[in-house]
């Protein structure tokens, strides 16, 4: 089997005018990025805000194992299928960072035959959105650390600085700094440190953001400090705001690629899943549904993080309403979860596979909570037997969930047919009437309980004394009455990344409420949650070359 690179070099790609052209976009709303990519004007929409809305496709997928699901390949294997049927589709995804590219996870591109394109360009610089986003957050970092220097009016509290710099890169050696030696023209001393771009706030706003001023606005109310006597300082307040926003202003427009069947596709922003609500853009997503029938999306990591955080923020916000969740899973990825070593995976085992079925059922429950019904993908691998798969299958039928096995990263929109044929059944049925997990004018202990409780299988939440102390505070500034956007381990739905499975008698943990005002949400955080990774032994940065005729290898 081909590389994923050698398979994306291999594409036939559209000019990307002639793929705006099929969307029915006019020329004068694409702003080309070379020949295969491009922007869109936000004013597009502005002239499509009458047309009904297509159909909204989320996928998701179990509790991530190191067997690996294809949550974005699934999408956009799904999003080719539905175009070989004769819809007309779109996929919406996030950007990947370039930490993960050149460390051990990889980029977010699709893989196999079911792939965005070009993808040596998506996976590294594209078109300058991260860049853009790292750029305006610094720059806060670096009037507030100006202002200090500078006599410090505003009393800002060196100790109680809350804003980080960032770096797209995964640099573990930054996660703890102290800046400002060498002298008093140097700054004033103080310990830093940096997290990776996609983490930063601004990230999450950039995806949040209603167009341009709502952009300016939200940046605005970005908390970076306390003073001494615990007032809370703004990018507002440090003279920052309109300077990013002209440094985000090209950012905040949709990207528009293809995929290695020239299906459309929105590829824009890229928030952290564990750290922030882990979805593509507002914008991106908005504008696809008025340009076609059905639009197909993901949200990062499982679904007790991405699609509780797609369905219970970015729908909150955005006023969207989904009509189906895709649910994908992977036979290894379950009998990892029923306790098989990861060197046992390709050996028969059905009672781990039912046990680790158990995972599945679970986020099976939490998407009918809120008010949806799933599809089962089971993203098919070369050693998956033909019992393993009858038992998933009669697992499925149990709950009376449609189940599809999807084949798209060998097979390309051909291997999700089955697939877009189940989604379509589905969605004709009208069985789904969406509704957001909880009200945001709870308390915010409360918030954090329902999603413990309901979401995670949690007994309860246990709050330290600092997140108590966090919780009245913002509750005296009038910032509770927000969304809660939780901080917490991927790998399984408690806060410890080895209960895999379905795990229950345990409660969640809660060390730290942070505010993210400019974003529009609190942040949980639960377990150890790094903000910065750090690279592997071998980071395949090593693995990856160009030759003199330009020719990318070892990018997957």
């Amino acid at each position: 089997m081909k590389s994923d690179v050698q398979i994306a070099q291999e594409a036939r790609m559209k000019p990307i005018m002639e793929v705006a052209e099929a969307l029915g976009i006019d020329g004068a709303y694409v702003e080309q990025y070379g020949k295969y990519k491009a922007k869109i004007s936000l004013d597009l929409y502005k002239t499509l805000e009458d047309k009904p809305d297509g159909k909204l496709i989320l996928v998701s997928a179990i509790n991530p194992t190191a067997a690996g699901e294809g949550k974005t390949t699934t999408t956009v294997g799904l999003g080719q299928a539905l175009g070989r049927l004769g819809k007309k589709s779109m996929i919406a995804l996030r950007e990947p960072s370039l930490g993960p590219v050149f460390g051990i996870k990889g980029g977010a591109a699709g893989g196999g035959y079911a792939q965005v394109v070009p993808m040596e360009d998506i996976n590294l610089h594209f078109t300058g959105d991260i860049h853009a986003v790292s750029t305006a957050h610094n720059l806060l970092s670096a009037m507030l650390d100006n202002h200090l220097q500078q006599g410090n009016s505003l009393g800002i509290d060196p100790r109680r600085v809350v804003w980080k710099r960032v770096v797209d890169m995964n640099d573990r050696a930054l996660r703890n700094i102290v800046i400002g030696l060498g002298g008093r023209t140097q700054g004033v001393p103080r310990q830093d440190g940096y997290m990776i771009s996609v983490a930063s706030e601004v990230m999450a706003i950039l995806c949040l953001a209603d167009g341009l001023m709502d952009l300016k606005k939200r940046l605005g109310k970005m908390v970076v400090a306390y003073t001494y006597d615990d007032q809370a300082v703004t990018a507002d307040d440090l003279g920052a705001t309109g300077a990013m926003t002209v440094l985000l202003k090209d950012a905040l427009k949709p990207n528009l690629v293809q995929t290695l069947e020239n299906t459309p596709a929105f590829v824009h922003g890229g928030p952290f899943a564990n750290i922030a609500h882990g979805c593509n853009s507002i914008s991106a997503t908005k504008t696809a549904l008025k340009l076609v029938d059905y639009v197909i999306t993901e949200a990062g990591f499982g679904a007790d993080l991405g699609a509780e955080k797609f369905l219970d923020i970015k729908c909150r916000y955005g006023n969207l309403t989904p009509d189906l969740v895709v649910l994908v899973a992977t036979v290894r990825a379950l009998k990892l979860h029923g306790g098989v070593d990861r060197k046992e995976l390709e050996k028969e085992n059905i009672q781990a596979l039912e046990t680790g079925a158990e995972n599945l059922h679970k986020h099976i429950e939490n998407i009918r909570k809120f008010g949806l019904e799933p599809v089962v993908a089971i993203n098919r691998f070369p050693t998956d037997t033909d019992g393993e798969l009858k038992a998933l299958e009669n697992s499925c039928k149990a709950l009376g969930v449609d189940f599809a096995l999807s084949e798209v990263w060998a097979k390309g929109g051909e291997g999700g047919i089955e697939l877009a044929e189940k989604v379509l059944n589905a969605i004709g049925k009208g069985k789904s009437s969406f509704k957001v997990l909880y009200d945001v004018k709870l308390p915010v202990k409360e918030k954090i309980e329902i999603i413990a409780r309901e979401i995670y299988g949690a007994d309860g939440v246990e709050f330290s004394s600092n997140a108590l102390k966090s919780i009245r505070k913002y509750e005296d500034m009038g910032a509770d009455k927000l969304p809660v956007c939780t901080a917490k381990t991927q790998y399984s739905l408690s806060d410890n990344p080895r209960l895999l499975g379905r795990p229950r008698g345990f409660k969640i943990s809660v060390s730290e409420v942070g505010l993210s005002a400019g974003a529009g949400f609190l942040v949980a955080y639960t377990g150890d949650i790094m903000t910065m990774p750090g690279l592997p032994k071998v980071p395949s940065a090593e693995s990856i070359d160009i030759d003199e005729n330009g020719k990318i290898t070892g990018l997957f």
